[in-house]
């Protein structure tokens, strides 16, 4: 995954749910999105970590705030509305780690993968509640 972070400068700032000038991307895969999400006519509009989800750390057992990457309503083929959060994520951050030594480096990537794994529970289950979906999109949906 690339770390390239800047604004996000969008084409339509009418189309974004909060501040437009203020528009961080964390990486080059987060500025594919916004401008797929700016561009397309069919999204209706379109926030970046405007929504913020409380979750339960697996790890230090506290309640923490989970602000997923995108939030965006969509209009639909058949005329109907539908409200996507969306997280982006590499592929290998949402698989179990396969544990060959206790490593530094597996324990991190343990515990990522289970405060991943739990911030995505408590957002599909946020999003249930609300009649919206949680996706969350890799480098294979982005065609990387």
């Amino acid at each position: 995954m690339s770390y390239k972070k800047g604004i996000f400068n969008p084409k339509n700032p009418k189309k974004y749910n909060g501040n437009a000038e203020n528009i961080v991307y964390r990486s080059s895969w987060e500025f594919r999105v916004m401008k797929w999400l700016d561009d397309n006519p069919n999204v209706i509009w379109w926030a970046s970590e405007e929504l913020i989800i409380r979750y339960k750390s697996p790890i230090d057992q506290k309640m923490h705030r989970y602000f997923p990457d995108f939030i965006v309503r969509l209009k639909q083929k058949n005329g109907t509305e539908s409200t996507v959060v969306i997280e982006i994520k590499p592929q290998k951050q949402t698989v179990k780690p396969v544990q060959k030594r206790k490593t530094k480096r597996y324990l991190q990537e343990a515990a990522t993968y289970a405060v991943n794994q739990e911030k995505w529970r408590a957002a599909d289950l946020f999003c249930k509640e609300h009649g919206w979906q949680f996706k969350i999109i890799t480098e294979k949906e982005l065609g990387l």
